[in-house]
């Protein structure tokens, strides 16, 4: 449970960082921002893998490009759903969704698996 926690913080974290950096994102408050976090975990959990494969055929010819467009979409799609989350439109959603991406991406590094900070020390013999 603490793991899906600290996953929605950095997603969180991550659209607070898009609507800083980038002019077409807003977000209005912090309940906007949790809220944002936990409907985009919950569209990339359930809709998401339904998308991927409805557009598999479109997929493999562009060789997994059309992800992109995909990801910016949900991106686009979880602003629609929320008052307060605004994406102005598919260039603010396309970079959106990249900040995101990489913000999960440099957390990544520091929380494992469970959700937890973690050291790992190796030893040569």
């Amino acid at each position: 449970m603490r793991g899906i926690i600290v996953r929605t913080l950095i997603i969180a974290a991550g659209i607070g960082v898009a609507a800083w950096l980038i002019p077409g994102v807003r977000v209005d408050g912090l309940g906007t921002l949790i809220l944002a976090a936990l409907l985009m975990g919950l569209v990339n959990a359930f809709v998401r893998p339904l998308l991927v494969l409805l557009t598999l055929p479109i997929t493999v010819l562009t060789f997994g490009l059309f992800l992109i467009v995909i990801n910016a979409a949900l991106f686009g799609l979880v602003a629609s759903l929320l008052d307060g989350f605004t994406v102005t439109g598919a260039t603010p959603a396309l970079l959106g969704w990249l900040v995101v991406v990489v913000v999960s991406w440099v957390a990544g590094w520091f929380i494992g698996p469970r959700g937890r900070y973690e050291v790992i020390i190796v030893e040569r013999r």
